[in-house]
């Protein structure tokens, strides 16, 4: 009599199949686990702390800035224009330039322009630990409230380089991390003043932020044609820290400054 309904040879082989599906199964479950965290791992990187490059608006409202690192012949130029206009700016001034020109700082402010933040020494600062960076920051802040009275609340990175660590401890320190949405290039010597107006011009838009820098050599011939144009196309200017929402978190990936809902 058999007692068996299958060989021994179909058992074998029925748990080699059985041991094959279930060594399938946990394969493909260790590979969507992977591409799991390989996801998340990408959504993460793609997260990304933005300053505020532009502000959402409605009104046609820009804010022109000027970045002080080196010379000053022809600052004087600038605040005249700012003057003739009546346009309040908003200057980021480095402490290597505060100390060769406190007289000019302090003339700035006197003038009612906005003064902020751009480190001391103009580093490259994603190369920088993080005692460094709030040395930067530290150091900036006393100077220019020693020189100039003014109490900054902006900050404007060197070179315009930032990473995820810094533009968080920028604001755990209180300050608004500052871009631009429109760059002049008025340091670049190879650009005319005509170069410079229609970088400018062509580009212009709601809640814009406008980067100049106050010794470039055609800056000052440059915002008499770029102010005009922009008040006759309907435009007004502020300084920054008017154009910009309290939220200074509320950024999008795209440097836009979201309003407050």
């Amino acid at each position: 009599m058999k007692f068996w309904l299958f060989s021994r040879r179909e058992v074998w082989l029925w748990l080699l199949g059985i041991s094959v599906l279930v060594l399938s199964i946990l394969a493909g479950v260790w590979l969507l686990a992977s591409e799991k965290d390989k996801t998340t791992s990408f959504v993460a990187q793609a997260v990304k702390e933005v300053p505020i490059y532009f502000v959402e608006k409605e009104e046609p409202v820009l804010a022109l800035s000027f970045d002080a690192a080196w010379g000053c012949e022809r600052t004087e130029k600038i605040l005249a224009v700012l003057k003739e206009y009546n346009v309040q700016a908003t200057f980021f001034l480095t402490n290597i330039w505060l100390e060769d020109y406190p007289e000019m700082a302090q003339k700035i402010a006197a003038d009612g322009h906005e003064i902020a933040m751009h480190s001391v020494t103009h580093p490259h600062m994603n190369s920088l630990s993080q005692a460094e960076v709030l040395e930067e920051l530290a150091g900036n802040q006393k100077m220019i409230t020693e020189i100039t009275g003014y109490q900054p609340k902006l900050f404007r990175f060197p070179f315009g380089e930032y990473n995820n660590q810094n533009v968080i401890l920028v604001r755990e320190q209180g300050y608004a991390p500052i871009q631009w949405s429109i760059d002049s290039l008025d340091w670049k010597e190879m650009l005319s003043k005509d170069d410079i107006v229609r970088r400018v011009t062509d580009n212009l838009h709601n809640g814009a932020i406008i980067l100049c820098h106050n010794n470039g050599q055609w800056t000052a011939e440059a915002i008499a044609e770029i102010i005009p144009y922009a008040l006759e196309k309907g435009y007004s200017f502020l300084p920054i820290g008017k154009l910009i929402y309290p939220d200074i978190s509320a950024v999008d990936q795209q440097g836009r400054q979201m309003p407050p809902f």
